[in-house]
C-alpha cells in the first residue's frame, strides 16, 4: 500500500450522522475496540480504491451492506462483490490483515448456503447489524 488519503468531507466522508452505514461502522468499531472510518487507499501503480471502513493502522478493511426493505436477489451480488474486493485488498495491501463485511438483517439472507461457508473458509469476518449492535453472523445460526 503506497498510502492512504484522508481527504474528503471529514472523517466520515459520505456517511451522514444517523445513517445506517455510520451506525454499522460505529458498532463494529466498538466491538473491535478501534475506530473505523471510510478511507481511500492508494495502491501500487497508482490504483485508488475506497473502503467503507478501515482502522488507523490500515490493518482492518470493512465493507457495509446496509440495504433495507424487502430482500432482492441482487443483494447477494453486492455481498459477494464486497467480499471479493476485501480479499483482493488483503492480498494487494501488505498492511491489511483482517477483512470484514457488516450486513443488515435484510441482506443476511444473501449469506445462506455456500456464500457463508466461502466467507468463513477465506477468512472474511461477517457481522450482522441489528440496528444498534453487531454480532458475528455465525452466532446467529
Amino acid at each position: 500500500m503506497a498510502g492512504t488519503d484522508g481527504s474528503g468531507a471529514g472523517e466520515w466522508n459520505r456517511f451522514a450522522e444517523g445513517s445506517v452505514e455510520r451506525l454499522m461502522l460505529s458498532a463494529l468499531s466498538e466491538r473491535l475496540g478501534t475506530p473505523l472510518r471510510p478511507r481511500q487507499l492508494l495502491l501500487a501503480e497508482g490504483v485508488r480504491v475506497e473502503v467503507e471502513g478501515m482502522d488507523a493502522a490500515g490493518t482492518i478493511v470493512v465493507q457495509l451492506v446496509a440495504n433495507q426493505g424487502s430482500y432482492k436477489p441482487s443483494y447477494r451480488n453486492k455481498v459477494m462483490a464486497d467480499m471479493f474486493k476485501l480479499l483482493w485488498l488483503r492480498a494487494a495491501a501488505p498492511a491489511v490483515e483482517r477483512a470484514a463485511v457488516v450486513v443488515s438483517a435484510v441482506t443476511a439472507r444473501a449469506l445462506n448456503g455456500w456464500v457463508a461457508v466461502a466467507a468463513a473458509d477465506l477468512g472474511v469476518e461477517v457481522y450482522l447489524f441489528d440496528g444498534a449492535d453487531v454480532v458475528p453472523l455465525r452466532e446467529q445460526s
